[in-house]
């Protein structure tokens, strides 16, 4: 992916949303709950949608994972 979707974060907050998208992915929501702002952010990212009130990735959020 040629644009960093989280250029605008610090370095510590861009790996915090990275870790949230990998607990998203894995679906580990029981152990490590997402907060409101993390969640907010990711969709205004367009890396994350709610389906039945569940987030799991969009294809762009999976490809930030695979970079």
């Amino acid at each position: 992916m040629a644009d960093n979707p989280f250029a605008e974060f610090s370095l510590e907050r861009a790996i915090g949303l990275r870790w949230t998208l990998r607990d998203i992915q894995a679906r580990r929501l029981g152990l490590s709950p997402i907060s409101d702002e993390d969640l907010r952010v990711l969709t205004e990212l367009g890396l994350v949608e709610l389906h039945d009130d569940e987030p799991v990735l969009t294809p762009t959020g999976a490809a930030v994972l695979s970079d």
